[in-house]
């Protein structure tokens, strides 16, 4: 198994490739664990229930068109969901570089957030809004 060296993320929201920005990327993937523990019983009993997912990103913001704050900015708000794909780099999906995709929707987005002296970055967490597909192909 050979190790990874994260430097080429590919991340595109909305059909905006946003990869050039990406500083941290993470998709936590997991199952709501259920309590179905009934009587006569001398220990919990527990079931994997809905699978849920996010995607929390920092990344350099950038304010021209095309970019970081025109891609997020419009996505804010109800009834508002985008396709969202992530892969570990930009090069052809494929065992090695599997492809993470699915529909999510951006309950907040802080345009602006820095220090004085550093690069202004935004934290950003996309909520799943369905199933995260995984394919290798």
């Amino acid at each position: 198994m050979a190790e990874i060296i994260y430097k080429d993320p590919y991340v595109t929201i909305n059909g905006v490739n946003l990869s050039s920005f990406v500083k941290q990327a993470t998709i936590r993937y997991g199952a709501e664990i259920l309590d179905k523990t009934a009587g006569a019983t001398n220990a919990k009993k527990k079931i994997a229930g809905l699978t849920d997912w996010s995607l929390e990103l920092e990344m350099n913001q950038d304010y021209d068109a095309g970019a970081v704050d025109a891609t997020l900015f419009p996505l804010v708000g109800p009834g508002i969901d985008f396709p969202v794909v992530v892969k570990p780099n930009g090069a052809v999906t494929a065992v090695s570089n599997p492809q993470f995709s699915g529909t999510g929707i951006l309950g907040n987005y802080n345009p602006l957030a820095g220090t004085v002296g550093q690069p202004v970055t935004t934290p950003v967490t996309i909520e799943g809004s369905g199933d995260l597909a995984r394919a290798t192909v």
